[in-house]
């Protein structure tokens, strides 16, 4: 059974690696990720996955197309994919000492043509950030297209006072779900 990855995401290749899993295919869909008004993050991860998925399957007939999208959100704000330092920085200030919500949405198109989809739904505190730790991250880098100005496989890992949920969720791709949804699939994991 073929399965396509639409999505250009080495953390998320990274992470079907661990399970087993080396798509035949990696066809990322261009999408316009604006939200729609008053779209609630969970919503909109979903969305976006789902948007994702679609883009892809009408060039791959009879494969399984893999899409996924990571939303961080504080309560109804969805954050930005920092492209500038001073969008991280906003970000980073924003969720310094807070609780913040990612939302990692995950759709499978089977052979069938049929999309299913599993939202993970993450609980991350970060500890109080002080201006020169703000700082010294921005340097280093690894905030650069992440969701929220951050990436936690990185030195960000060390703020995480609290985290309930997906961990591989928070990078990008909820492993577990993913896992469920392949093997309802019928797809065999390595």
């Amino acid at each position: 059974m073929k399965l396509v990855l639409a999505s250009a995401s080495p953390r998320r290749l990274d992470l079907l690696a661990r399970i087993g899993i080396d798509p035949a295919e990696i066809d990322p869909a261009d999408i316009d990720e604006t939200s729609a008004r008053a779209e609630l993050p969970r919503d909109y991860a979903v969305r976006m996955a789902s948007e994702k998925a679609a883009i892809a399957a009408p060039r791959h007939p009879g494969a399984l197309i893999l899409a996924a999208d990571t939303v961080v959100a504080v309560g109804r704000r969805i954050l930005p994919k920092a492209e500038t330092e001073d969008e991280a920085r906003a970000c980073l200030t924003l969720l310094s000492g807070r609780r913040h919500r990612v939302h990692s949405a995950v759709t499978l198109i089977d052979v069938a043509g049929q999309a299913h989809h599993k939202l993970s739904t993450t609980i991350v505190t970060f500890k109080r950030l002080s201006e020169p730790e703000i700082a010294a991250y921005l340097a280093k880098g690894e905030w650069q297209g992440k969701a929220g100005g951050y990436a936690i496989q990185g030195y960000a890992e060390s703020w995480v006072r609290f985290l309930s949920g997906s961990h591989s969720g928070v990078i990008g791709l909820p492993l577990y779900e993913t896992r469920t949804l392949l093997e309802s699939a019928g797809y065999t994991l390595g």
